[in-house]
């Protein structure tokens, strides 16, 4: 079906014109597809790749056909399985809704509940969610589900792999049984073949581009190297590339690899599950405005990357998996463009860099680092200073290292403890008195053998007070027993 215009696919003339505002005037083929019986009110199993344009292709039948809210009782939901995912659909979305007077809040972890419970005392007409917070805040009854009459599944097959069909399972159960359930996923098996079994009733498929992510449409390279070598080489990769996402496993790998970089002279921002939801929403931001040329991020954030103009991507750490490739590989070469990956790899890592190879079906030779093998790109790093030279989304890893280093060196100097750093002042005289703890104890014996009478007396009066004081927290201490020596016989 081919349609000249929103319009004619159903959208409504303001939303319409919303889209106009922003430069979208022609549908995608998704959008094509699964736009009309979508606003017919069906159920929609839609397979379709990753930046295809599915935010739109759900998004604006769920606006055209979204009820008003009471407080308390949305009536459209939107399930993702990233933060990131839901603050991208919620940025979407929110200025389409403002056109026709419907109101869309983001609901996810790291976030306080205050603000999210206020925002549904007023009404929330559309949430975003992800499975835990909304679950979380189901269970505490600050909302109710019984009157969402549409339901939008957006990553599935990412849902299932992170853990979540239970808790899908349990809020779909608590929605309107009578409702429009949408299904977006890059695969319709295993998981997600049950989900369209259960929750949908003669779903409308569509099928959109290639069962799995392309890999046609991407140059991999996979360079062998020492470790040692490995940010050197990333580095220089970034400066012939342009904007790179570049993957590790851990947080502190995000975090070690984010200094380093730095050290190389790149400016580069870090998003991993450490982070507060703040932090990662100005990461984004700020890698989406162009303020930094390279993001790192762990594998969670993999699906929750949507920017355009990504050339390349560095897996830093091998991927788990030939799935956790292709998810990681796909925030280059979208929307019909081309990009380059490239894998670090050390010698006992080439085994399991093969097991990749087969999985996603490209075969590749491993070869040290060649830079005159990368496409030629216009792009030339001048490392021009930061508007903002105070980083804060990466400050917290400079001073978790400052408080690394004090707390070892405090470690080697003074011995184990509780880490008090402690300097030349302690072990001095002040005002008279000795404050280390050594000299106090000589101080106290010495005073002792001058006047014993009066050090023992001293101490036997010390000890009956601290009795007293013992004896008197036992009986006023909640779970103290009760004594029964008044009532014993002399």
């Amino acid at each position: 079906m081919d349609a000249a215009s929103f319009l004619d696919l159903g959208i409504d003339k303001y939303l319409t014109r919303a889209l106009s505002k922003q430069g979208i005037d022609t549908p995608f083929e998704v959008q094509i597809e699964a736009i009309p019986p979508a606003m017919k009110g069906k159920d929609v199993c839609c397979r379709a790749p990753t930046g295809s344009g599915k935010t739109l292709a759900f998004g604006l039948p769920l606006l055209a056909r979204c009820r008003r809210a009471e407080a308390y009782l949305p009536t459209a939901l939107i399930l993702t399985p990233t933060r990131e995912l839901a603050e991208q659909i919620c940025t979407v979305l929110t200025p389409l809704a403002n056109e026709i007077n419907l109101e869309v809040l983001a609901i996810y972890g790291g976030t306080p509940y205050s603000k999210q419970r206020r925002a549904l005392e007023r009404g929330v007409d559309i949430i975003v969610a992800c499975p835990g917070r909304l679950l979380d805040l189901f269970e505490h009854e600050a909302l109710g589900l019984e009157d969402v009459d549409i339901v939008v599944l957006d990553e599935a097959d990412r849902m299932a792999d992170m853990g979540f069909m239970e808790p899908v399972c349990e809020i779909l159960d608590a929605c309107a049984s009578e409702r429009q359930t949408v299904l977006f996923s890059a695969t319709l098996d295993d998981d997600v073949a049950d989900l369209v079994s259960k929750y949908q009733q003669q779903p409308e498929v569509i099928e959109v581009g290639p069962k799995e992510v392309s890999m046609d449409s991407m140059q991999h390279f996979f360079w062998l190297m020492p470790n040692s070598k490995k940010a050197e080489i990333a580095a220089e990769s970034v400066r012939k590339m342009g904007r790179s996402v570049i993957f590790c496993r851990t947080r502190a790998g995000v975090d070690r690899i984010g200094d380093e970089l730095e050290d190389q002279g790149l400016q580069v921002t870090t998003i991993h599950g450490g982070l507060t939801q703040k932090q990662r929403d100005r990461a984004m931001r700020n890698f989406a405005d162009g303020e930094y040329i390279a993001l790192i991020a762990t594998d969670v954030a993999a699906r929750g990357i949507d920017i355009q103009g990504i050339q390349c991507v560095i897996h830093f750490d091998p991927p788990e998996n030939g799935k956790a490739y292709k998810h990681r590989s796909g925030r280059t070469a979208r929307a019909g463009t081309n990009g380059v990956v490239i894998s670090l790899v050390q010698k006992p890592q080439k085994r399991s860099f093969s097991r990749i190879q087969r999985d996603v079906g490209i075969r590749v030779q491993f070869t040290p680092p060649d830079f005159t093998e990368l496409p030629h790109s216009d792009f030339k790093y001048t490392g021009k200073p930061r508007k903002n030279r105070v980083n804060v989304a990466n400050s917290h890893r400079r001073n978790d290292r400052q408080r690394r280093n004090d707390h070892q060196r405090n470690k080697s100097q003074y011995g184990r403890g509780r880490g008090r750093q402690r300097g030349p002042r302690d072990n001095e005289q002040r005002d008279g008195k000795s404050t280390s703890k050594k000299a106090r104890r000589g101080e106290r014996h010495k005073r002792q053998k001058q006047h014993p009478t009066a050090a023992k007396n001293t101490n036997n009066a010390s000890r009956r007070v601290n009795r007293k004081k013992s004896a008197k927290r036992r009986v006023n201490s909640p779970t103290a027993k009760p004594s029964f020596k008044k009532y014993s016989k002399k």
